[in-house]
């Protein structure tokens, strides 16, 4: 080859040998990455795997181009059905700084060909924790009060417990236990107003529960225990500093209290004074 030795050419010919290695490692480690959250974009890959030898945009250029982007879906399904009982909003503005100030829950539909199972997750919105969850094979308002007492179990009971206005939510039981452990109670109107626990549903079931393609009732108790645990332990969030939820939390507590993170949950009333739509 004109212009160059063939001492050099060896040394191209190894690195590109070393290289082509790492990337067949690389590619079984995105593979492993995939089985355990599938819908992991690309992005979030580059950031939890960290290559030391291939910078991000050739990362997501490059796995790209080998198929790696996330389909997503989109469907929808009723889970709220309104009383006239409702709790006024006690969050919009709220500024946060620490962990079981605010939880959010919600409900949320998992469709098995004709059939549709149901899922309750509780999310502590500083952390994005899920506390709580209880899969189920109906709507009623028992399987809101398992997923309660799961997050009671583990963690510090939450100065405010926000939902939508589900009638799951005004269920007797339910306002008994968190009247007992002194929680105040807040409802919105609107998805918006129940942002992090929408979000959350969405994230197990374009992230995970649609790759994963439970059959069964037993298969999807299954999968969203999995899911779960992978989402608290293993999914970084660029929210939290590119960290797990467990791990933020950990971090959280050898913080100052001046160097505590601070959130904001969104005040849309704000923008409508300002005259944003």
């Amino acid at each position: 080859m004109a212009g160059i030795t063939k001492q050099g050419y060896r040394q191209y010919k190894d690195r590109q040998q070393v290289f082509d290695t790492n990337i067949q490692i690389l590619i079984s480690e995105v593979e492993q990455l995939r089985e355990d959250h599938p819908g992991c974009g690309v992005e979030k890959m580059y950031d939890t795997l960290m290559p030391d030898f291939l910078g991000r945009d050739r990362f997501i250029e490059l796995f790209m181009e080998l198929g790696y982007r996330v389909r997503r879906y989109k469907n929808y399904h009723r889970t709220t059905y309104s009383t006239n009982k409702f709790y006024p909003n006690l969050i919009k503005g709220f500024v946060v700084n620490s962990p079981s100030v605010i939880w959010q829950s919600d409900i949320t539909y998992l469709r098995v060909g004709e059939k549709f199972y149901y899922a309750v997750f509780i999310l502590d919105v500083y952390t994005r924790k899920i506390v709580g969850y209880q899969v189920s094979d109906h709507m009623r308002a028992t399987a809101n009060v398992a997923a309660l007492k799961m997050a009671f179990k583990e963690n510090k009971p939450p100065l405010i417990h926000h939902s939508d206005r589900g009638s799951q939510y005004v269920y007797e039981l339910y306002i008994n236990i968190l009247l007992a452990e002194c929680c105040q109670i807040s409802m919105g109107l609107t998805a918006q107003d129940n942002a992090y626990a929408e979000r959350i549903n969405q994230t197990i079931k374009d992230e995970y529960l649609s790759h994963w393609k439970p059959s069964t009732y037993s298969q999807i108790a299954k999968n969203v225990e999995r899911a779960v645990n992978h989402y608290n332990t293993k999914r970084l969030h660029k929210s939290l500093n590119k960290l797990t939820p467990l791990q933020f939390e950990k971090e959280w507590s050898t913080y100052s209290r001046e160097n505590r993170p601070i959130m904001t949950i969104f005040n849309n009333e704000n923008q409508l004074q300002n005259g944003q739509h």
